[in-house]
């Protein structure tokens, strides 16, 4: 009799055991789905066209995570964005370049989220497959007009580049020692149209977002050293820049909704989405 009872209180207890970390269970899915339905409103952000690949996939991948909060990236230039941030007409700055002491000094901050590489290219016709960085500063510095002085056809050089707001040219020009020297046949406003004027025009180079390229151009390797995502987290690739996603002050001072997003941003899920664009993990 004792051992019948004993064993109903086991089976009673357990079944209460189970019952309560169901319960449990089911109040951890319910919390994490609250929160994803709680969070709510909406992101700005302003800036750098090289980077309107890596902001539209957060904008989506953030969206689909948390369904009620909307991010709306405009593509300005790194140096609209930094001063749309500074004005507080956004709260995001992407910036494709490190930030100026000046910049620092307003109270803007600088939060690297991934590091890309710049790659020099060339229309497919072109025998050209390799540059010294001195060789290239010449070609945009106008020291070096044609091809032929390069080892190709006797082809005039057609310079193309950025407009000066452009964080791509900043940050080519700055590598390269060249700031406020270059001679461009044509400054574009956006890295896509770089790629395809290059692609469509015979004799010309220009630079573009590592993350960009395609089989419609060549790009030429610098000192003997390919473009890749290898080369560039290696170091042994000179033309490399800091994909920046600027606050107005420490990610911590925001507001809970930015935080939030920076949050993801550091999370595996948000590396994951770097990756997929083939843009290297910040140390």
């Amino acid at each position: 009799m004792m051992k019948n009872r004993i064993t109903k209180t086991l089976a009673i207890l357990a079944a209460v055991s189970v019952t309560a970390a169901g319960f449990a269970g089911c109040s951890n899915r319910s919390d994490a789905s609250k929160a994803s339905k709680d969070l709510s409103g909406t992101i700005t952000m302003a800036g750098s066209t090289s980077m309107e690949k890596l902001a539209n996939a957060f904008a989506e991948a953030f969206n689909e995570k948390y369904p009620n909060v909307t991010i709306t990236p405009e593509f300005t230039g790194s140096s609209a964005g930094l001063e749309a941030l500074e004005a507080g007409t956004v709260q995001i700055g992407n910036a494709s370049r490190a930030l100026s002491e000046d910049e620092k000094a307003a109270g803007i901050v600088e939060n690297i989220v991934a590091i890309d590489g710049i790659a020099v290219i060339v229309d497919l016709e072109n025998d050209v497959t390799e540059l010294t960085s001195e060789e290239l500063a010449k070609v945009y510095t106008g020291e070096v007009t044609n091809w032929s002085e390069l080892g190709g056809a006797d082809e005039q050089i057609v310079v193309i580049g950025r407009e000066a707001a452009s964080g791509t040219r900043s940050a080519f020009e700055e590598l390269l020692n060249i700031e406020d020297q270059c001679r461009y046949a044509q400054e574009l406003d956006s890295t896509g149209a770089v790629l395809a004027k290059v692609a469509s025009t015979p004799g010309a180079i220009g630079y573009v977002s590592l993350d960009v390229l395609d089989d419609t151009v060549n790009a030429v390797k610098l000192n003997g050293v390919e473009a890749t995502e290898e080369n560039i987290a290696s170091g042994s690739y000179a033309l490399s820049r800091p994909f920046v996603m600027a606050t107005m002050g420490e990610i911590s001072e925001q507001e809970d909704l930015v935080q939030e997003f920076f949050a993801y941003v550091k999370s595996e899920e948000g590396q994951e989405v770097i990756r997929q664009i083939d843009l290297i993990l910040p140390e």
